[in-house]
């Protein structure tokens, strides 16, 4: 799974602490994803996840119409989504919310926020519905994983936060090359009391990837600079 930061030495290279497919989740139910999840579901969820990363299929969730052919029979992610997306068949962030609360993904770290299962939902919403499909929830889940990884790396206390230092090692791990203002700006925004979060961590990891995406999708010569259109920019920005 890519996550390129722009400037850097592997433009669109792997992310350090991103699972390889046929890794484990770290964090789920039982150490890996083919554990059960809890709740009164009781569908298990297993199998690698799939592989994300730019220029992948974000935005081409299963969609939610009756009628279409379901996925793979042997995608044991399935029953447990269709639980979720109820009959819509797809994921809002109060949907999402519940899902990553009762999944026990976050362990003892800090429960993720409405805003940032919003956001988590935007970075894969291509059309703007505001909601995920099911491969946009396997690619989540997938991104989520690489970065969990990438914060228990820093977070060796287990204090469930990391340091403005130890957030700088973090984003430069995951591949982003950004000016030691703009990395100033981060921590300011994202730090509470001098420490981040994992809600918070996540929420940044999601802004930096969306953006970053945007920003190369136009930089085509990798030049380092693109032009926007005001309400072409304000549309990027806000989104998430």
């Amino acid at each position: 799974m890519a996550y390129p930061g722009y400037g850097g030495p592997q433009y669109g290279g792997p992310m350090p602490g991103m699972p390889a497919q046929g890794m484990p989740m770290q964090g789920m139910p039982g150490g890996h994803m083919g554990g059960p999840m809890p709740g009164h579901m009781g569908v298990p969820m297993g199998g690698a996840p799939a592989q994300g990363g730019y220029g992948g299929a974000y935005g081409g969730g299963y969609p939610g119409t009756y009628g279409a052919p379901p996925p793979a029979a042997n995608d044991p992610m399935w029953s447990y989504f269709t639980a979720i997306a109820g009959q819509d068949g797809e994921i809002d962030a109060e949907e999402l919310q519940r899902c990553l609360t009762q999944s026990g993904f976050t362990g003892s770290y800090t429960p993720f926020s409405l805003e940032t299962c919003r956001i988590m939902i935007a970075m894969l919403d291509r059309d703007f519905t505001g909601k995920m499909g099911f491969n946009e929830f396997k690619d989540l889940f997938t991104a989520l994983s690489g970065w969990k990884q990438n914060f228990m790396m820093f977070d060796r206390d287990r204090s469930g936060t990391v340091e403005p230092h130890e957030m700088t090692q973090a984003i430069n791990a995951m591949g982003f090359r950004v000016s030691p203002q703009a990395l100033n700006a981060i921590i300011k925004r994202y730090s509470k009391g001098g420490r981040i979060f994992f809600d918070d961590y996540v929420a940044c990891c999601v802004k930096l990837r969306t953006l970053t995406e945007n920003f190369r999708r136009r930089d085509t010569m990798h030049q380092g600079s693109v032009t926007f259109q005001y309400d072409e920019f304000i549309l990027c920005t806000m989104a998430i």
